[in-house]
């Protein structure tokens, strides 16, 4: 009865992952006029959200062993409802950035740690499922901003709403950290899946196959981040929607990521880890190539075929760690990952807000089909190291 129970509060906990994150880029077409700063800004708070993350994921490892995966994530979810308030009653550019660092704070050893928690724990199914809940956050996100935007509460109550949110299951997974600690997770090395003293980054990087790893999730988070960020704004500015509209339809990309890991994870009870990623890729570049042509329902469409292939890749890769890399290691290994993800949100959505400054936000589509064409190359490169039989179905 408890693992169930404990199964359910992670569920919850992957929704408050993703409520927060496809804010920004539903919100953007209507704040930087109001706060008087070029399009391209948004990636400067999304980089400092992502460089935040990158030093709480490379902590993961350390924290985990001493606080155990259930005092994290509720620790790590009240920071990111602190935050997204901050951002609710910020009223200039400046202080938006002093907010994401809390924000990417809270967020980088969370991730890392839950999602090596059921890697260890859980079959491929449980990692989609799971994933999918956080789909289901990130579709939310989008639809409570565009339902704030759209009732002319603003984007300051579209935030707010979301903290509150966030704040709720604060208190939700602090009262449920009996669970974590009868379920066996006393924050232990053997529970988390330590073994020894924490690994040294130097250490974990000369692990054969980890640089493969880290250079796939730097290119699927560049890719994901990407496309929600600058989506609503592709639509805006290239398709001819209007902000409103734009903000609404952003969440079709969260919605087929949502679609897409609750079908994976019944798939993944009959295929390979590997070879659902491989359908992923081929779903992601038939979307992006709908979204050529923004201005109609095609390229909405490629949204949602887009979230599609998006929708395996990141647990599927997830879910193999312990059995590319060994249980012992894999904690320090996922957040050494995570990190390497975080970096590339870090600087590849910003690197094309100046992009699309500069030469038009036409390329949008070119740039994502660029990133999903390194992450096939790199993926290809990681099973030829460590072997296509790691991450099988259970």
């Amino acid at each position: 009865m408890m693992i169930h129970l404990l199964l359910g509060v992670i569920y919850l906990s992957f929704i408050s992952l993703g409520l927060p994150d496809s804010l920004l880029g539903a919100a953007w077409p209507s704040m930087y006029g109001e706060f008087g700063v070029p399009v391209s800004w948004a990636g400067a708070v999304s980089m400092l959200i992502a460089v935040s993350t990158v030093v709480s994921s490379l902590q993961s490892d350390r924290l985990t062993r001493r606080l155990g995966t259930g005092r994290i994530t509720a620790i790590s979810v009240a920071m990111t409802a602190l935050a997204l308030y901050g951002f609710s009653v910020s009223r200039s550019f400046w202080m938006l950035c002093v907010w994401a660092v809390p924000y990417g704070l809270g967020a980088g050893s969370v991730d890392a740690s839950l999602n090596n928690y059921v890697a260890l724990h859980y079959a491929s199914c449980h990692m989609s499922w799971l994933h999918c809940m956080w789909g289901v956050g990130a579709s939310l996100g989008p639809y409570i901003m565009g339902y704030a935007l759209t009732g002319e509460l603003g984007w300051h109550m579209g935030y707010r709403m979301i903290s509150l949110l966030q704040i709720a299951l604060t208190i939700l997974l602090a009262a449920a950290l009996p669970l974590w600690r009868k379920g066996g997770n006393k924050g232990s090395r053997e529970e988390d899946g330590g073994n020894g003293e924490a690994l040294s980054i130097n250490q974990i990087v000369n692990v054969p196959g980890v640089k493969a790893a880290m250079a796939a999730f730097f290119c699927y988070c560049a890719l994901e981040q990407t496309a929600g960020l600058w989506g609503s704004s592709y639509l805006t500015l290239h398709g001819g929607f209007s902000p409103k509209e734009a903000a609404r339809f952003a969440g079709l990309f969260f919605i087929g990521i949502t679609a897409g890991r609750a079908v994976s994870g019944v798939l993944t009870i009959w295929f390979h880890d590997a070879k659902m990623i491989r359908l992923g890729i081929l779903s992601g570049a038939l979307g992006i190539l709908a979204l050529f042509f923004p201005g109609g329902k095609l390229a909405l469409g490629g949204l949602v075929l887009l979230g599609l292939g998006c929708a395996p890749v990141y647990p599927c890769l997830m879910h193999a760690a312990p059995e590319y890399f060994g249980a012992n290691k894999s904690q320090a290994i996922i957040g050494l990952q995570m990190a390497s993800a975080y970096v590339g949100i870090c600087l590849m959505p910003p690197l094309f807000g100046v992009i699309a400054e500069h030469l038009g936000i036409g390329l949008f589509p070119v740039w994502l089909m660029i990133l999903l064409a390194a992450m096939g190359l790199v993926h290809e490169g990681l099973l030829r190291r460590c072997g296509t039989g790691a991450g099988s179905a259970e």
